[in-house]
């Protein structure tokens, strides 16, 4: 019983050690762990089997450890779980749709400062620095964006 439970320590170990390198950032929980039940295992293979045994617990935790490491960088091994969709999508460039600076917009939303707007029977976004402004409020386009376009309240 306790030789598995030191080769589950060791494994699980290890487990949480290539979650570490591989998945989670940084120092984590996943690395420390990996490294305290490594130990532990490491530790309890010298307590139950003594010196000799402790050293091939050792050395079969250090071989295991660099086959873990050699199979996970292996190229295959990431390319399953790679996501290899592309995005195909581009941005709408509001300069293509004619409107113009002194254009007159509606606000289909409320621009808390940014929102909707229709500019020549084209939905876009607008933003009005410095103002909420709710729908329905008539409004001046002051510049042009590639994304969006600056607004102001119509006086």
């Amino acid at each position: 019983m306790t030789t598995l439970m030191i080769v589950l320590l060791i494994l699980l170990g290890l487990f949480l050690l290539i979650l570490e390198f591989f998945v989670f950032p940084g120092v984590s929980f996943a690395g420390i762990g990996g490294v305290l039940f490594i130990g532990v295992g490491v530790f309890l293979g010298y307590k139950e089997f003594g010196t000799v045994g402790g050293h091939i617990v050792l050395s079969a935790t250090l071989i295991a450890s660099v086959l873990v490491v050699v199979g996970a960088l292996r190229s295959g091994t990431w390319n399953k779980m790679m996501l290899t969709s592309s995005v195909e999508g581009t941005v709408e460039n509001k300069q293509e749709l004619d409107i113009n600076i002194g254009d007159e917009a509606q606000a289909i939303t409320r621009l808390n400062p940014t929102g909707k707007a229709m500019v020549n029977n084209n939905i876009i976004e607008a933003h009005c620095p410095g103002h909420f402004i709710d729908e329905n409020t008539t409004l001046i386009v002051t510049k042009i964006f590639k994304t969006h376009i600056i607004v102001k309240p119509k006086k």
